[in-house]
């Protein structure tokens, strides 16, 4: 019993240590890849070509005082970074990074990242009410309903995935694609998912609970120091877990992009990390090129146009798997 517990906690550690890392590396590449469009200098001091800075940047961070608002919800203030974070971790578990390395290969692997994904928003809406901010408040109900909003026609994306497939299990739905990605017969659906993608994660141009013209900082405005890395942390690892997610779903998951035979001879996880960059440049190149949406529209891109759309086609997809029979067994 004591090794089998050893034995999980080393899994965990395997996973949570490499993705704390990958998030920290992945803020320095986004202020380099930025500096570069923008015709600027990313950071470059700190370290080699600054690979350092985000070492520095956490460190900063982990010695700077707390601060706690006088009239804040202290218990609640403090749980909801800590919840976020905690969220964006454990959604790991069932991401498989290659064939049979996961930590728990489940059936209802989509339906436990659905589980995890809906509490997101407890953690933001508990940190804006907790703050006893007009602020911070509002933030956090514009990132509710946001996220709400987009999780949905997210379900709807998935549930196509799900039927074409035949398994809520992640590691099926990438050996299904084995002859052809998912991406070709459902590109429309990898398009609303890439956006939704920014919606869900409150990025540019969809980052309307931070927009600093309106909410100063949005729901984390009253947190500091470490309280706000937590929040800092949560947030990009969501995006690379929604990276993982879009590359699992359309583009293969750990298979090569072609059946050609010295490509099975490249180990499956690096053919993985390399489409979870593609997502995470995504993220990047959306943040440096597009403005900044208003919340109207952004509502009405989500209710009125890719909700329906997302319906209308899991109903298209039933339909020609149904009358040509090929629904899987």
């Amino acid at each position: 019993m004591l090794f089998s517990i050893i034995i999980t906690l080393l899994k965990i550690l395997s996973i949570t240590i490499p993705m704390l890392l990958a998030v920290a590396y992945f803020t320095v590449a986004e202020r380099k890849i930025m500096g570069a469009i923008q015709r600027r200098r990313g950071p470059n001091v700190i370290g080699f070509i600054g690979l350092l800075q985000a070492l520095a940047d956490g460190l900063k961070l982990f010695v700077k005082e707390t601060t706690l608002p006088s009239n804040s919800n202290l218990a609640i203030f403090v749980l909801a970074p800590v919840l976020s974070f905690l969220l964006s971790v454990i959604g790991w578990a069932v991401i498989p990074f290659s064939h049979k390395v996961v930590l728990a290969d489940v059936n209802l692997g989509i339906l436990y990242l659905f589980a995890v994904s809906s509490m997101n928003v407890y953690g933001i809406v508990l940190a804006g009410w907790a703050s006893n901010s007009k602020y911070a408040f509002l933030g956090a109900l514009r990132s509710a309903a946001q996220m709400i909003s987009y999780e949905i026609s997210i379900g709807f994306i998935i549930l196509s995935i799900a039927v074409c497939v035949g398994s809520l299990n992640l590691s099926k739905i990438v050996l299904a694609q084995q002859e052809v990605w998912l991406i070709v017969p459902l590109f429309p659906l990898f398009v609303m998912f890439y956006v939704s993608m920014l919606a869900e994660t409150n990025r540019q141009p969809f980052d309307l609970p931070e927009a600093e013209s309106e909410l100063v900082s949005g729901y984390n405005v009253e947190y500091s120091a470490m309280t706000f890395a937590l929040f800092f942390l949560a947030e990009y690892s969501n995006m690379l877990l929604m990276s993982s997610l879009s590359a699992l779903l359309f583009m293969g998951g750990w298979l090569p992009p072609f059946n050609v035979f010295p490509l099975y001879f490249v180990p499956g996880s690096f053919w993985f990390s390399l489409k979870v960059c593609i997502g995470a440049v995504f993220f990047i190149l959306t943040r440096a090129t597009l403005p900044r949406y208003r919340y109207d529209q952004l509502m009405y891109l989500g209710w009125k146009c890719f909700l329906p759309f997302a319906i209308g086609y899991l109903m298209f997809t039933i339909g020609v798997l149904v009358s040509f029979n090929w629904l899987p067994y």
